[in-house]
């Protein structure tokens, strides 16, 4: 199983990005998958950003809400964070993950956004 993100990067404060987690071994369509982000701050915690589950019910960290949507390509086995409205305090590598029951989760190598003010 490989998830690899893409799609991340320097940009402006209000500006947009998209994030891209493209998985293989894996069927996103039949699996909760997970956008997490941990930013720069010594002792900071991965946090969990957005959700889409198997049936596409989607969920969001109240931070995110209304700026970022999480969206699924069954047909590319991908999953997108789109990023809208982005502020400095979204600075963060941004890891896709799909949660196992009995085994280790499942992460991606994280792709880093950057937004400068």
């Amino acid at each position: 199983v490989q998830l690899v993100e893409s799609g991340g990067g320097l940009v402006q404060a209000g500006g947009s990005l998209r994030l891209s987690c493209a998985g293989s071994g894996i069927s996103f369509s039949i699996n909760t998958i997970n956008w997490y982000r941990q930013a720069p701050a010594p002792g900071k915690q991965r946090e969990l950003v957005a959700t889409i589950t198997s049936g596409g019910i989607k969920h969001y960290q109240d931070s995110v809400k209304g700026r970022f949507t999480i969206s699924r390509d069954n047909a590319k086995n991908t999953v997108y964070l789109q990023m809208n409205s982005l502020k400095p305090e979204d600075t963060a590598v941004y890891y896709c993950q799909s949660p196992r029951r009995f085994d280790p989760d499942y992460w991606g190598q994280g792709t880093q956004v950057t937004v400068s003010s």
